[in-house]
């Protein structure tokens, strides 16, 4: 094993056996039996000879497997320790990976090391003081030393593939909106934003074009992100158009994998549809986090507006929220609320969007506070979410049985007849308007808002 990967594994196993490291006191704080057994075996999976990782593994998933169970039925307090527990468990089998691999040359055993290593950032968040950038430099070098990718070969792209430019079609306006989202060709002062602009929407066109994103390092380019990323990396995506439908789902899937997806979605044969949606991507993929700019607007610390007075900002230290939305043309999430503010990036493709205030939520015939979601509520970027919508709420009561995008009159028509509140209070206030790549958009929180692409599209939304 390259010097590198095994001094960064042997400095992993030498901590956990400091019962007073701040990291070894969130496993034994959490379920001491588990933390031991994951600490005895680090030690004799790290001693000279190792111990066959045969013998351990086996263990070692069942242990992950339980610390992802409790991670679900715990508090949020005590859900940090089963968090911590199942990402030192997908170090350990990371590191047994590549002692099979450095026997075997089995590049899938490299490829099963990374993927246990991205498990532990989607699903638990890599919690723990270093551990995400552990998790980080893990896969760099198992990419480096197995995979033949280092990361400044990868980094170093003076050129990527053009993409095919494909015939546009003008979408059509919205039967469920008639008002425009206001637009402001220069944008306002910070101290306009805070004083007079902040309570309601609007759009700052072309506000993206000096990104990279939109310039040297293209996020257009499917090129340009297998290549940022490497090899093995998985994600999780959404399985669907449209997270209310029964036939929606989940699953984690290899990155080349999803994009190709992407890049075949227009091709006649029949694909499910595959949608990356509010996973925080810039975790996993730092090197993109370097393609935007934030806007200063984001760290100007609002008061809660006044049609949303129970407004808090995000948990974490910079009450700031970074997610990724990248999928195929005809991805929709339907009405739902957020309770930040959020400005809106539109770097790739065309997106409609539909706006409507807080105040007609009495109007917007809501799912039932009882249809529990999965996953538990969440307001902290170190703590995992379900990437499919916000569940800032364990419930599917943030969103809307109506369906904003009918475009047929006969389901115009049964709409008007299954929701009249909607049509007679909403429809007339509500908004519509369609981001160009470079557009940003501005909603406060609490603002009922639904989305469709209308081509491959890639924006990121940043809640604070």
């Amino acid at each position: 094993m390259p010097t590198s990967l095994r001094e960064a594994f042997l400095a992993f196993a030498l901590e956990l056996q400091d019962n007073t490291c701040p990291n070894v006191e969130d496993l034994l704080s959490c379920d001491a039996s588990s933390a031991d057994v994951l600490i005895r075996a680090v030690e004799l999976a790290t001693r000279e000879p190792p111990l066959p990782p045969s013998n351990e593994r086996i263990a070692f998933g069942e242990l992950a497997q339980h610390a992802h169970a409790m991670m679900a039925r715990s508090s949020a307090q005590h859900s940090r320790g089963w968090r911590r527990i199942y990402t030192d468990a997908c170090i350990v089998l990371a590191y047994f990976d590549i002692l099979d691999y450095w026997k075997m040359k089995d590049t899938k055993l490299a490829i099963s090391a990374i993927a246990h290593l991205d498990h532990a950032i989607v699903i638990a968040g890599a919690p723990g003081d270093g551990r995400l950038d552990l998790v980080l430099d893990l896969i760099e070098g198992i990419q480096s030393e197995c995979l033949s990718s280092p990361t400044t070969l990868r980094r170093d792209l003076s050129s990527v593939s053009p993409q095919e430019r494909a015939v546009r079609s003008i979408p059509q306006g919205l039967a469920t909106a008639q008002c425009p989202v206001l637009r402001f060709d220069t944008p306002p002062s910070l101290a306009s934003f805070v004083s007079r602009l902040s309570q309601q929407p609007f759009v700052l066109p072309g506000f993206l074009r000096d990104w990279p994103a939109l310039n040297e390092h293209p996020w257009k380019s499917l090129d340009y992100l297998r290549a940022v990323a490497g090899p093995g990396r998985v994600v999780p995506v959404e399985v669907g158009s449209d997270y209310r439908s029964d036939d929606w789902t989940q699953k984690m899937m290899p990155w080349v994998d999803f994009l190709d997806s992407i890049g075949h979605a227009s091709s006649e044969e029949h694909r499910p549809v595959l949608y990356l949606a509010q996973h925080s991507l810039f975790k996993q993929f730092p090197a993109l986090r370097d393609d935007i700019v934030l806007p200063d607007y984001v760290y100007s610390s609002l008061d809660p507006p006044n049609n949303y007075p129970h407004y808090t900002p995000p948990g974490n230290e910079e009450q700031l929220v970074l997610n990724a939305w990248l999928g195929p043309g005809g991805t929709v999430s339907p009405p739902h609320t957020d309770p930040f503010y959020n400005f809106y990036a539109q770097v790739v493709g065309r997106k409609t969007i539909w706006l409507a205030p807080p105040e007609l939520s009495s109007s917007m015939y809501p799912y039932s506070a009882s249809l529990a979601h999965d996953a538990p509520p969440s307001t902290d970027e170190d703590q995992p979410r379900n990437p499919a919508a916000n569940h800032e709420s364990p419930s599917m009561s943030n969103t809307s049985r109506v369906d904003v995008f009918l475009s047929s009159t006969e389901d115009i028509v049964q709409s008007k007849g299954s929701f009249p509140d909607f049509w007679r209070e909403v429809q007339p206030v509500a908004m519509q308007v369609t981001l160009e790549p470079g557009d940003l958009l501005f909603f406060p929180p609490g603002w009922w808002h639904a989305m469709r692409s209308e081509e491959m599209s890639f924006s990121v939304s940043m809640w604070f």
